[in-house]
């Protein structure tokens, strides 16, 4: 049962990669490979109560993920429908590439820490589609968003879901994991950022060409994106007051925004009134993507729920003595596999007894769990979510943006250590 999983999980993931070759859309094998493992482990399995109860447990984790990303691209629809981002984009002057992909980078790294990384990446691509015309440029960019928005989501306790777990379960504090995974998730971005942008001295950009008329007044522009992204920002205040999962708060902001744009499109002319409605917004939203999210998630659970994962962290255990070795494996696999379930075993495998509260081991498993995902484009929910907005294909960014991304991630870790 174990090898015939794994053999579907990996032709699956084939499909994925290969995208581009066998011309079918990389949602369709996540789809099939998801649904197809479930059916194997159902099959092969007779406790069919036991079944239905897991795969019930992991939908009720994976739609909360569906929820919050499908309230976090409206709000960044409707915010952009109702021209907000000009807010931003009409304050970056430069038309430097190299100057731009700072810009981006850095912003996107601190946004990501306050944020999360799959909101961050959400608003920072809408953001260069705005402002990059050229496409071969903007995926350099793209890719160095990935990197940053996993490198500043690691350090801070609500960037990375994978933080946020070692967080709630006690693991990690506040303070004590900004302290030491501060500066090596800098150093993560810096390291390719610098390399990146040697390649890049020079290069002028096209912005993006403006294809809608904007009907709407200065206030209306200023109320909507203040409103989503202080929105956005108020999404973690909404999670730590009332302990709701953060899809709540998402919904939340996202009906406070439906309520204001309805009010301020009933006053304009009736011809414009369907341009800013939320159900533009909403038809703008790429179900692909969210569909992608799904297929992939419920693979992952398969795999968890037959214990294949829990079995591979085990093997790295018994295999490598030394602690350091085995989360920097996990944060390696986590390009592969989700990261979730691979933090997920390490928790229940090393006690709080045998590893305290603030110990390095820890601390070093919220940075590689966290930016160990940017090296393969489907390793993050960032990268899944860059993907399918952008269409990225697989292996441009194995050629382009992994071996940046592993350069950084392998120098976040010296710096750990060099800190230890």
């Amino acid at each position: 049962m174990e090898q015939l999983l794994i053999l579907v999980f990996v032709l699956g993931y084939l499909g994925i990669v290969f995208e581009h070759n066998v011309k079918i859309n990389k949602t369709a094998f996540a789809l099939f490979t998801g649904s197809l493992i479930w059916a194997i482990y159902a099959f092969i399995n007779p406790d069919h109560a036991f079944i239905e109860s897991e795969l019930s447990e992991h939908l009720s984790e994976i739609s909360s993920i569906l929820f919050f990303l499908m309230g976090a691209m409206t709000i960044v629809e409707l915010v952009d429908t109702f021209h907000g981002f000009d807010i931003i984009t009409d304050r970056i002057k430069s038309k430097n590439l190299q100057t731009l992909l700072w810009i981006v980078s850095l912003i996107t790294f601190f946004l990501s820490a306050a944020l999360d990384n799959l909101t961050t990446t959400i608003v920072m691509i809408t953001l260069l589609r705005k402002l990059i015309h050229d496409r071969e440029n903007r995926m350099f960019l793209v890719g160095m968003v990935v990197i940053a928005a996993n490198a500043g989501g690691a350090f801070s306790p609500i960037g990375d879901v994978t933080t946020t777990m070692l967080w709630i379960g006690g693991q990690v504090s506040t303070f004590a994991i900004i302290k030491e995974l501060f500066l090596p998730s800098l150093v993560c971005l810096l390291i390719p950022l610098f390399v990146i942008s040697l390649s890049l001295k020079g290069k002028t950009i096209e912005g993006a060409k403006k294809t809608e008329e904007n009907h709407g007044t200065s206030f209306e522009k200023n109320l909507i994106f203040f409103l989503g992204i202080g929105g956005l920002l108020f999404v973690p205040v909404f999670k730590t007051f009332t302990h709701l999962p953060p899809y709540m708060g998402i919904l939340f902001v996202l009906s406070i925004l439906w309520i204001v744009s309805e009010l301020l499109s009933a006053k304009k002319k009736p011809e414009h009134q369907k341009r800013y409605s939320i159900y533009n917004a909403l038809s703008k939203l790429d179900i692909t993507t969210i569909l992608f999210f799904l297929g992939i998630l419920l693979a992952v659970a398969g795999l968890q729920s037959a214990d294949l994962l829990n079995q591979a962290a085990t093997w790295l255990s018994q295999k490598f003595e030394n602690q350091t070795v085995i989360v920097t494996l996990i944060g390696l696999l986590s390009s592969v596999v989700d990261n979730v379930p691979l933090v997920a075993g390490a928790m229940g495998m090393y006690s709080l007894e045998t590893f305290p509260m603030d110990h390095s081991f820890w601390e070093l498993l919220a940075y590689c769990a966290g930016t160990g995902g940017s090296c393969l484009i489907i390793g993050s929910a960032a990268g899944v979510a860059a993907m399918g907005m952008e269409k990225l294909d697989f292996f441009w960014y194995v050629k382009k943006i992994s071996w940046l991304a592993l350069i950084g991630y392998f120098s976040g870790i010296a710096v750990f250590i060099l800190l230890n």
